[in-house]
């Protein structure tokens, strides 16, 4: 089977579309492969994120103790919703590695300002020039409006 993969990206801070973000809606920074590893599972779930299935332990801990990377936790009233991560890369590049809700969070309108807070976060790392992310034909099914709504622009689409 087939998946179409595109390429979306921000160009500059002045692109950037935020949305509402709620009473009680935040980000909290963590380095903790553990925490990586079971939000992966837990968000992609639905979404067959396959590809760090099998990590150990060790290769979660090398993923998320570089310094290039950065994982944000989202809080709804004090109760987790999702995460994010970021990966610093050459020429001020910063991607949006994952980004996912908890699926007891899907539908409430949640998604939105989660990116907003995703993007304002990436914008906010030193020397960022431009933002950028990808998405497929299995993950939610707003996930491009979402990313579209914000301010994202289509570079690439390819099929896998």
């Amino acid at each position: 089977m087939s998946s179409t993969v595109h390429h979306f990206e921000m160009i500059s801070r002045e692109g950037f579309q935020a949305t509402d973000v709620p009473r009680g809606f935040h980000f909290t920074k963590v380095c903790d492969p553990s925490v990586n590893a079971r939000f992966y599972r837990e968000v992609g779930g639905d979404w067959e994120w396959m590809d760090r299935l099998k990590w150990t332990d060790e290769e979660w801990a090398s993923w998320v103790e570089r310094e290039e990377l950065e994982t944000w936790v989202a809080y709804a009233n004090g109760e987790e919703a999702g995460y994010v991560e970021f990966e610093r890369q050459e020429g001020g590049n910063v991607e949006i590695v994952y980004f996912g809700l908890l699926p007891s969070m899907i539908g409430k309108s949640l998604g939105g300002p989660m990116l907003t807070m995703a993007v304002s976060r990436a914008w906010d790392i030193e020397g960022t020039q431009r933002v950028w992310l990808h998405t497929c034909t299995e993950d939610h099914p707003h996930a491009v409006s979402n990313y579209e709504r914000r301010g994202f622009r289509l570079f690439r689409t390819e099929v896998i």
